[in-house]
């Protein structure tokens, strides 16, 4: 017989609070639980390996849409690695762009700090300019 946990003890188990499993649950990564005739929710113990799973997906950046995707290739007999390996490489192109964007920022804001100098005034700061020059557009 299967092992049968209430939301604490799962919430326990895979490291997140209880409300957590409620929201999984209700965005539908989890499946939905038993009831026990007391009207507690009878979680299985495989609930916990999914949850770990959505929290690693998650730490690797994908979105809970991402992780719903995966989770049905995971289910699916016909799915391959082809089509995880899809979402991976999408997944790696949008981190790309984000590094790019960062990179970029950092560059800006290099280039207001060579022009700052630390014994002028705050009103000729070219920080402060620039970010009122930018509110003023």
């Amino acid at each position: 017989m299967s092992e049968h946990l209430r939301i604490g003890e799962v919430a326990a188990r895979a490291g997140v609070r209880a409300d957590t499993v409620r929201y999984y649950e209700k965005r539908g990564l989890i499946p939905p639980p038993q009831r026990r005739p007391s009207g507690y929710r009878a979680f299985s113990a495989e609930t916990v390996q999914r949850i770990r799973f959505i929290k690693r997906a998650q730490e690797l950046g994908f979105t809970l849409e991402e992780i719903s995707q995966l989770l049905r290739l995971r289910a699916s007999r016909r799915a391959e690695c082809a089509d995880v390996r899809e979402i991976a490489n999408h997944k790696i192109e949008i981190i790309d762009e984000k590094i790019a964007d960062l990179r970029a920022m950092r560059g800006a804001l290099m280039h207001l700090l060579d022009g700052c100098h630390e014994n002028l005034p705050v009103v000729e700061c070219p920080i402060i300019e620039s970010l009122e020059r930018s509110t003023r557009a």
